[in-house]
C-alpha cells in the first residue's frame, strides 16, 4: 500500500469517527430552503450523503481511468510485441543477406587467391626455365673457357719444335 492510499484510508476513518461522535448533531432536523420551498431535514445527514455520492463518483472515475490506462498499456504492449517480431524478422533477414554477401566475397577472394597462386606458379616456372637456360649457357661458356685453358696448357707443355 502506498502513501496516498494510507492517507486516503486515514481521512475516511477520521470522517467516520467524526460522524459517529457528532451523530446527534448530524441527525438534528433543520429548515432547509430549496429555492421554491422549504423542507425540514437533517442538514448534516444530507451533506454526508452528498459527500459519499461525490466520493463514489470520484472512485468510479478513478477506476475507469485506471481501466483505460490498463487497456492502453495492453494495446501498446501488443503493438510493441508486433514491432519487436517485425524487427527480429528484419534483423534475421539482414543477417542472412550479410551471410550471403560474405560467402560470395569469400568465394571471390578464394578465386582471386587461386588465380594469384596459378599466376605465381607460372611465373616461378618461367623464371625456373630462364634460370635453367642461363645455367646451360653459363655451363657451355664455362666449358668453352675450360677447353681453351686446357688447350693453352697443352700447348705450353708440349715441346716447341714438334
Amino acid at each position: 500500500m502506498n502513501l496516498r492510499s494510507v492517507l486516503l484510508v486515514l481521512a475516511l476513518v477520521a470522517l467516520a469517527v467524526f460522524s459517529l461522535l457528532n451523530w446527534t448533531a448530524i441527525n438534528t432536523p433543520t429548515t432547509l430552503s430549496l429555492g421554491f420551498g422549504e423542507v425540514q431535514a437533517p442538514l448534516g445527514l444530507i451533506m454526508l450523503a452528498v459527500t459519499a455520492v461525490i466520493c463514489a463518483l470520484f472512485m468510479f472515475y478513478i477506476v475507469m481511468l485506471q481501466a483505460g490506462a490498463i487497456m492502453e498499456t495492453r494495446r501498446i504492449n501488443k503493438e510493441l510485441s508486433a514491432q519487436r517480431d517485425l524487427a527480429d524478422k528484419a534483423e534475421a533477414s539482414r543477417f542472412s543477406e550479410l551471410r550471403g554477401f560474405l560467402e560470395g566475397e569469400l568465394r571471390r577472394i578464394e578465386a582471386q587467391g587461386a588465380a594469384g597462386t596459378r599466376e605465381f606458379g607460372a611465373r616461378v616456372d618461367l623464371l625456373q626455365q630462364q634460370l635453367q637456360t642461363k645455367m646451360d649457357e653459363s655451363t657451355r661458356s664455362l666449358s668453352a673457357y675450360v677447353g681453351e685453358v686446357d688447350e693453352k696448357l697443352n700447348r705450353m707443355t708440349q715441346p716447341r719444335g714438334q
